[in-house]
């Protein structure tokens, strides 16, 4: 069962899918924490349809500025405010009839997993963390930076006081709109955009666009900066056992390493990241593995 509700966030809502396994929403519960430029009927309700059936109630949200949700200006991708959207999705799914509030999960998927680490330190109402391809999206800015992160910055500072001026803001895109305007790419990046570009997996509320001034944020952004203190919840990581090149692998690694409660790491063979999306395959399994996760530690 499917219903829609709206979740307050100071002067603004977030909009929200909240997925139940049958008429009422039960004890245990998830908040789910979606990928950068996706929308809460991509990914995320791939995972939380498969966590209802299991008997898990779980929730999926637009990050605020995304989506369906308030926030001006649009398309920002703010870390630290992805963080807070957890925190109030939490606030509103506490409240819900049935759902016990000490048994509240989260589950991060990709940049998702980014966000949901980041929350889960400093908030402990999250009692077992759940990730799927999970990146260090901070990380990952700083490597696409030819000249380096510094100098990137220097130029972001730059074009910022310039839309200052003209009152007009840069958006970029998160992919190229199609295949051919990608041209020769690896095969991370094709799959990228066959899902998210293509009718597999596109939603007409993901603009795929972010507003460049947000970058400098991401840059900035160490989402498991003291997770070895603060982050002592179970923690599960599933990994996509084709490495490519999105460096999910590598950071769900460094992460499983360095939490002081790991409980369970699974790597799915043969899945390549974005495989991890919407395979029914590859998704079924690593559904199954976080069902039995959270139904010990929630």
């Amino acid at each position: 069962m499917l219903r829609h509700l709206t979740i307050p966030r100071g002067p603004i809502e977030l909009a929200a899918d909240l997925h139940l396994p049958g008429d009422h929403a039960t004890p245990r519960a998830v908040v789910l924490s979606t990928p950068g430029s996706s929308v809460k009927e991509q990914i995320g309700a791939n995972y939380a349809s498969r966590l209802a059936a299991h008997g898990i109630t779980a929730l999926v949200f637009d990050p605020a500025h995304q989506g369906r949700s308030g926030g001006e200006p649009r398309d920002l991708e703010d870390p630290y405010r992805r963080g807070e959207d957890i925190s109030c999705a939490i606030d509103a799914l506490s409240t819900v009839p049935g759902v016990d509030p000490d048994r509240i999960g989260v589950l991060g998927i990709c940049a998702g997993g980014s966000y949901a680490v980041h929350t889960a330190r400093t908030d402990h109402r999250i009692k077992a963390v759940g990730t799927v391809v999970p990146s260090d999206i901070g990380a990952a800015f700083r490597g696409f930076q030819p000249d380096g992160p510094a100098a990137a910055l220097d130029a972001m500072a730059a074009a910022r006081t310039e839309e200052n001026r003209t009152g007009e803001l840069t958006r970029l895109n998160w992919l190229p709109d199609t295949l051919e305007e990608a041209g020769p790419a690896d095969l991370d990046t094709t799959q990228a955009i066959t899902y998210y570009r293509t009718e597999r997996g596109r939603s007409e509320h993901s603009t795929n666009r972010r507003l460049a001034r947000g970058d400098a944020l991401l840059l900035g952004f160490d989402p498991f900066h003291l997770a070895d203190e603060l982050l002592t919840q179970p923690v599960q990581v599933v990994l996509a056992g084709r490495r490519g090149t999105t460096g999910s692998y590598e950071s769900g690694m460094r992460l499983w390493k360095m939490v002081p409660n790991p409980v369970d790491l699974m790597v799915v063979e043969d899945a390549g990241h974005y495989e991890m999306y919407d395979v029914p395959e590859y998704v079924d399994a690593a559904v199954d593995r976080l069902a039995a996760f959270y139904s010990e530690h929630l």
